[in-house]
């Protein structure tokens, strides 16, 4: 966790709301959204999402929800194999894209 080793000292940093556009974000659980808020933040998020994300829950805990998210882009996917020091095969979502069959795929 080369990148955010330091985020303890940025525990003044909140998930930006618009991250979460179809959610009320005031009434958030934020135990019960870990996979959507952890998918959100690796999607569209800003260092200070990533800190506060960190702080909320801990690296142990972020990079087990990076393990379950059913669906990453591939540039998500790479990024987050490298910052969690991932393979590929143990993601969720890289399962998921081999199981289906890609068509017209030349």
């Amino acid at each position: 966790m080369l990148y955010f080793s330091d985020y303890k000292q940025h525990n003044d940093c909140k998930i930006n709301p618009s991250l979460l556009w179809e959610y009320e974000t005031d009434h958030i659980d934020y135990k019960a959204m870990r996979n959507i808020i952890v998918q959100r933040v690796l999607e569209r998020g800003w260092m200070s999402d990533y800190y506060a994300m960190f702080n909320l829950y801990g690296y142990r805990v972020v990079r087990q929800a990076v393990k379950e998210i059913p669906y990453m882009n591939d540039k998500d996917m790479s990024f987050a194999c490298q910052l969690f020091n991932l393979k590929k095969e143990d993601l969720k979502c890289y399962k998921n894209k081999l199981s289906k069959p890609q068509l017209w795929n030349s």
